[in-house]
Formats: structure tokens, C-alpha cells, sequence
């Protein structure tokens, strides 16, 4: 089995990332990888900090921190004031869900894709204030969004308060409808919050054109960015109400020490809440701008559909050896650079296991629903090769169980 007719537009860029070169890593979903030049980027903003920290962060961060977020503003479509970084999007979701002022019998509508740790988010805040966290079931195989969006809406009543939904899943690795439903919900009078955690870099965005109240996403998975680099969009409507999680220096300051990290518009605490949280390393979030870059200069658009390629020729071969079908279709519209395919019956953590110590295979397997899925993910690094070698260590394994 071999896909090797499949070829990337730029072979030279598995050598820009540090990732071991013993291993077929298919799992850059999870964490992501940096590549040298960002990461290179990434120690130089450590090292200047180190050198001189008082002039880092207590005169020049919160204009260097501006520039970064102008920088990502530009390429996920929203202004900068409407932006503010943290360090994931677990930490983003749980700004919005502990913000929102929820009462009891009203409800938090997600669905059954949702990632656990946000899901978890949801259900703690709700338990907090009598609220009921609703998890959807919306099922597959589908084909159209409409389906999607319909199965969605069913979740809703006049109770409901809010609506998570992700932007892409992390189970099922699905690009959701979430403009549609991000409408719909505007349209009810309901909330609507974004776990856009696989986008940036994965996807085209247009934040101010989606319509979400609420977006939160990761720089350090498709983006490429060190690990620990996240951002917040808020609409400007909801930002006063925005409570800290961690009350310091930004929440209502007396008098702005002139050129800190204190000087922030009064009225808008975005920034002042959560661009200062004591003393801490920001040199992820500065590196953002130089994530950007190397995407722009390796002409991210063309690898991303190479990579598409890639991951289309290996699931065609997949789904024919598992004799099972996909959860989706097969265009860009579904899914990029990473898909969810079904397995056949079987244990998933042994067959994830038994790849990595078999075959160096790094790559998913888990439960979803009641049914083994493998997630696949392609990334710039990763060559028909690394296809190769997990069919065939997916073959080998799959065939003695």
C-alpha cells in the first residue's frame, strides 16, 4: 500500500521543524510543531527579555504586544482592539464561560463533537449557577451542512442561553457551519461561542464576517507558533462585561504609569484584564507575527491543499482496507489537514499503542460515539512516505487483532 505518487509543493520544509526525524508524526492536531525559524524567533524574544526584564516587560511590552496582535488581526479578519492573546484556548473559553451571567434554568447548548476539556468548562459553570449544560447529538455519516446545522438547531429551546459549537471538531475533525448557526443564534437573541482551536492556519478566517460573539483559537497548532500562543475575540458590545480571571494590575487601575503596561483605554478592559497577569514569559504571543511570516513566505495556501491531497489519498486506501465508510465527504469544504476515518471494531488505545512501539507511528486512535476513529493529520513536514508507513503499520496491526 503506498501513496507515493502524491507530492508536496516545497519538499524542503520537513527540514524547517525540529520534530524528530525517527518517528512519522501524523498528529500535529493535538499540539502542533514550531518551525526553526519561528522557534529561533521565539529564544531571541526569551533572550532579550532575560537581558534586560525590567525594560521588557515594565516599558516596552504593551506596544510590542499591540504590534503582535495587529499582525494577527490582519490575518484572522478582526480589529486589533477586539483581540487579546492568552496562552490557549481552554484558558479563553473559561474568560467567556465564567462572564456570561447565567441563571438557573437557563441552558448551554453543545454538541456531542465538542472537545472535553471545553465541554467540562461549560458543565462546571453551569453547575455553578444552576444552569443545565445541553449536549446535543448530532450524528453522521452527513452530506450536506444543512444537515448539520438542522441536527444543531434541535438542541434549541426558549431556554437556551448560549451556544458552543467548534469551528472545527476535535474528534471527528469536521469544519462545522458555525457562520450559519453563529446567524441563527443572533437572529434568537442567543450567544454564540467559537472553539476555533484548529483554524488559524488551517482555514481561512474572517472573524468579523463569521458573526461570533465570542471566537477563541490557538496560534501554536496550525499556525505553527511556540506552544502557549492563543487568542480571545470578543465582539464590542460584550467586552465591559468581561470578568478577570486573575485580578492584577489591569483591573481598574488608578492612575497608568506612563508607557506600562498599564496604559490601556479606559472602557476597555480586554487587553488591561488579560495582557497582565503578574510575571510571566510573553514571548509566544510575540512570536505570532513571525508564525504569519513563514506561512506567507512558503506559500501556505498551495501546501495546505497539497496536504489535503496527501490526506484524501491515504484515506481512500484507509476506508478500503477498514471496509468502512466516511464520516463525511471528501472536499476541502468538510475537512483540510486532518480527518477522522472509522476503524473497524476493535480497541483503538491498543492500536495506537501498537503503532508508535511497532512502527514509530504517531497518530491518534480513540472512541467517539461508540465508534474506533483514527485522526489523521497532515502537515507541511509530512511526506508521502509517512502515508506509507502508516498504511502499512495500520495493515500489520489491524490484521492480527
Amino acid at each position: 500500500m503506498h501513496v507515493t505518487t502524491c507530492k508536496l509543493p516545497c519538499p524542503e520544509i520537513a527540514d524547517q521543524f525540529l520534530l524528530r526525524r525517527d518517528m512519522t508524526f501524523l498528529n500535529h492536531g493535538s499540539f502542533g510543531a514550531c518551525p526553526r525559524p519561528v522557534f529561533a524567533i521565539y529564544q531571541q524574544w526569551q533572550r532579550t527579555l532575560e537581558a534586560q526584564p525590567v525594560e521588557f516587560l515594565g516599558r516596552c511590552l504593551s506596544e510590542r504586544l499591540r504590534q503582535a496582535r495587529m499582525s494577527l488581526a490582519t490575518f484572522v479578519g478582526a480589529p486589533a482592539d477586539d483581540l487579546v492573546f492568552v496562552p490557549n484556548v481552554t484558558y479563553a473559553l473559561n474568560i467567556v464561560a465564567r462572564s456570561i451571567p447565567l441563571q438557573p434554568g437557563d441552558e448551554v447548548l453543545g454538541i456531542t463533537h465538542e472537545y472535553g476539556a471545553i465541554e467540562r468548562t461549560w458543565r462546571y459553570v453551569c453547575l455553578q449557577h444552576g444552569a443545565t449544560y445541553v449536549n446535543q447529538p448530532v450524528e453522521l455519516p452527513v452530506t450536506t451542512p444543512e444537515q448539520l446545522v438542522e441536527q444543531i438547531w434541535r438542541g434549541v429551546t426558549s431556554r437556551t442561553r448560549v451556544i458552543l459549537l467548534s469551528h472545527i471538531t476535535s474528534p471527528t475533525a469536521i469544519i462545522m457551519p458555525v457562520a450559519e448557526v453563529c446567524r441563527r443564534a443572533r437572529a434568537a437573541g442567543i450567544i454564540s461561542v467559537i472553539d476555533g482551536a484548529h483554524a488559524p492556519g488551517q482555514i481561512d478566517l474572517n472573524l468579523q464576517a463569521l458573526g461570533a460573539d465570542f471566537y477563541a483559537g490557538n496560534c501554536h497548532k496550525w499556525l505553527c507558533a511556540p506552544k502557549g500562543a492563543g487568542f480571545l475575540y470578543v465582539r464590542p458590545e460584550h467586552q465591559a462585561a468581561l470578568e478577570p480571571l486573575v485580578v492584577s494590575w489591569g483591573w481598574q487601575p488608578p492612575t497608568p504609569l506612563s508607557g506600562s503596561f498599564l496604559a490601556y483605554p479606559e472602557g476597555r478592559p480586554l487587553q488591561a484584564y488579560y495582557e497582565w497577569m503578574g510575571t510571566d514569559d510573553p514571548s509566544a504571543f510575540l512570536s505570532v507575527p513571525a508564525a504569519i511570516e513563514f506561512q506567507h513566505r512558503h506559500q501556505w495556501v498551495d501546501v495546505r491543499h497539497a496536504c489535503h491531497e496527501l490526506l484524501y489519498a491515504a484515506s481512500q486506501q484507509i476506508l478500503a482496507l477498514t471496509g468502512t465508510a466516511p464520516l463525511t465527504p471528501d472536499d476541502e469544504h468538510w475537512w483540510v489537514q486532518m480527518r477522522s476515518l472509522p476503524l473497524p471494531p476493535c480497541d483503538p488505545a491498543l492500536v495506537q499503542a501498537r503503532l508508535w512501539h511497532e512502527w514509530r507511528v504517531e497518530v491518534p486512535c480513540f472512541t467517539w460515539q461508540g465508534q474506533p476513529l483514527i485522526r489523521i493529520s497532515v502537515q507541511g513536514y509530512n511526506t508521502p512516505t509517512d502515508i506509507d508507513r502508516l498504511l502499512t503499520g495500520l495493515q500489520a496491526v489491524l490484521s492480527t487483532l
